[in-house]
């Protein structure tokens, strides 16, 4: 038999990639058509809009979701967590607590950060836009978050459930809805308004959506009459509340440092300059799009094996899905290097054109966070969220510091290049530290069956 016949005989037999694969599977044919709506929809917006104009609808998209960003506890990570490891040991009605006071934080804070966007709209429009006439589309854009109030809960309970292809449908009807808008608002010559409108419909459609199939299957996984679970039932409150706030302050770091290089470049630049970053952007999503299912269905597996003290199985895990995900990277960073400067000069007159070294450069920091994109959900199963806080807060920083000297100067390829390197120095070294953790646990484990 071949090394390679081996390799798949081994990979067959393994559990964890198997049902990893398996529940990914259907968010992946989901996303593969998916992946061809978004590609569509963005390709259909930039043609329409042009980059300036498709520059002002990233930012006022990114200004919205930020707002809500600012004020998310990642509930989905924290029901994960918790709900997941008390289903696993067979502890319903503590898992129901958990799914309780995570959908009512939810949605107070969703409607929270609603009403702080639109007192913050104004100041978004003449500082980022620098063009107040964006203020209404800004408000009109932020109701995505009242339609999404309790999205992250739902999702986690759709994972701890198994209903990937729920998840999925849900997933791939918000994309048709969006691309057939869009695909009629280019027709018909649309403009900015009927694009937000687009994104806003999908937006409503996968949040609601999601909400009514969690609430359906709730009963089967936390069992009847879950809502009137008392609170009482936590004894780690506590430790939710601080995994909580650490998570939000996390995803604060992120939304600083990771997911605002648009309002980055707005503020920086201007709107055209936003637009060709959004159109690269919208490639590197291209890129991404297959692998955000493994984060999905792999961190219920590395929860599970973690509180296991199944170290073998998941270090398999770990490689097997990093070398799933290198050959989609490899084989979408040949398509870039062999049609991308073609098809962006043909395209539209080659009005995008300067996206295509933007592009190259965020390549590099998006494909390392491809492969190791296990890197947080790891060290969230040993139980160690702070972790990573501090690690992307302290190289953040320096790259927001290094923003205010350079990109004035150099643009947005210093601002691409910078992104690049905060991913890979940041998610290096986090990876580092969640291997040391697997390694420390096989020791303790070895040593502990060679006491008995």
């Amino acid at each position: 038999m071949s090394r390679l016949s081996r390799l798949v005989e081994r990979w067959k037999d393994d559990r964890l990639l198997g049902s990893v694969i398996r529940n990914s599977g259907y968010l992946l044919s989901s996303n593969t058509i998916s992946m061809g709506l978004t590609f569509l929809q963005g390709l259909l917006a930039a043609a329409l809009l042009g980059a300036a104009h498709y520059g002002t609808l990233g930012i006022i998209i990114s200004f919205a979701s930020n707002v809500n960003r600012l004020f998310s506890f990642r509930m989905n990570e924290l029901v994960v967590k918790y709900a997941g490891q008390y289903l696993a040991e067979g502890r319903k009605e503590s898992a129901a607590g958990v799914v309780k006071i995570a959908a009512l934080s939810e949605g107070v804070t969703s409607a929270v950060a609603y009403l702080i966007l639109i007192l913050l709209a104004r100041w978004g429009a003449a500082t980022i836009v620098k063009d107040t006439s964006a203020v209404p589309w800004i408000i009109f854009y932020g109701l995505a978050l009242l339609a999404n109030l309790v999205t992250e809960t739902s999702t986690a309970m759709l994972q701890l459930g198994g209903h990937y292809r729920t998840q999925a449908v849900l997933n791939l009807l918000q994309n048709i809805l969006t691309a057939g808008w869009i695909l009629a608002a280019y027709l018909l010559k649309g403009g900015l308004t009927d694009v937000i409108m687009a994104y806003l419909a999908g937006k409503f459609l996968f949040g609601i959506g999601t909400a009514a199939a969690a609430a359906y299957w709730a009963r089967p996984l936390l069992g009847s009459g879950w809502q009137r679970t008392p609170l009482s039932l936590l004894s780690e409150r506590r430790e939710m509340l601080r995994f909580a706030i650490s998570t939000n302050l996390s995803g604060t770091v992120n939304m600083l440092i990771r997911d605002s290089e648009l309002l980055w470049i707005g503020f920086f630049l201007s709107t055209l300059e936003a637009g060709y970053y959004k159109f690269s952007l919208a490639i590197m999503n291209v890129i991404i799009l297959p692998i955000t299912p493994f984060i999905n269905t792999t961190f219920p597996e590395i929860a599970r094996s973690v509180a296991l003290r199944q170290w073998i199985p998941l270090r398999n895990l770990l490689r097997r899905t990093s070398l799933i995900a290198l050959a989609w990277t490899v084989l979408t960073g040949l398509g870039i290097l062999f049609i991308g400067n073609w098809f962006l000069g043909v395209f539209k007159g080659g009005e995008y054109l300067p996206s295509y070294g933007v592009i190259l450069i965020l390549f590099a920091g998006y494909s390392f966070a491809n492969v190791f994109f296990w890197n947080r959900p790891l060290m969230l199963s040993f139980g160690r969220p702070n972790f990573p806080l501090i690690v992307t807060l302290a190289v953040g920083l320096v790259k927001t510091v290094l923003m205010f000297l350079l990109v004035r100067s150099y643009g947005v390829v210093m601002q691409a290049g910078l992104l690049s390197a905060y991913f890979i120095i940041s998610i290096g070294i986090i990876v580092l530290r969640g291997l040391v953790h697997i390694r420390r646990g096989q020791a303790v484990d070895q040593l502990a069956g060679g006491s008995l």
